[in-house]
């Protein structure tokens, strides 16, 4: 990740993850950067936790991105595009929402709304919390 630790998604094992492909070089996924850090800030505490894979761009220009939206999640590098591959999804911004038992429920390619999360993602947030 962004601050030198290694992550894996079974890190995140029994949360509700939103695991998101972006560029800093790109326009939407600039634009819904605060609305997920809201999202986050809001769900946090209720076993919510995003994993926002940069496709890419190198350790520099992707923390002076971090910083400058005061982004609280985990933020991975993912130089090579191994991510994109493994999804199969080239588009930028792409977002795969997992439950807490692990199953993939949700994909979507392109900007996310608060108001997409909360009607999809706050219920498997409070399904088991």
């Amino acid at each position: 990740n962004v601050n030198g630790r290694t992550e894996s998604l079974k890190d995140f094992q029994g949360q509700v993850l939103l695991v998101n492909n972006w560029a800093t070089w790109c326009p939407p996924c600039k634009a819904e950067m605060p609305t997920l850090e809201k999202y986050y800030e809001t769900y946090a505490a209720q076993g919510f936790n995003i994993i926002a894979i940069e496709s890419g761009e190198g350790k520099d220009e992707v923390v002076q991105f971090v910083n400058s939206f005061k982004l609280q999640f985990s933020v991975w590098l993912d130089p090579d595009g191994a991510s994109l591959n493994a999804f199969k999804n080239g588009n930028l911004p792409n977002s795969y929402v997992i439950d807490r038992t692990g199953t993939v429920r949700y994909a979507w390619t392109g900007e996310v709304s608060f108001a997409m999360l909360e009607k999809f993602v706050t219920p498997l947030i409070k399904e088991s919390n």
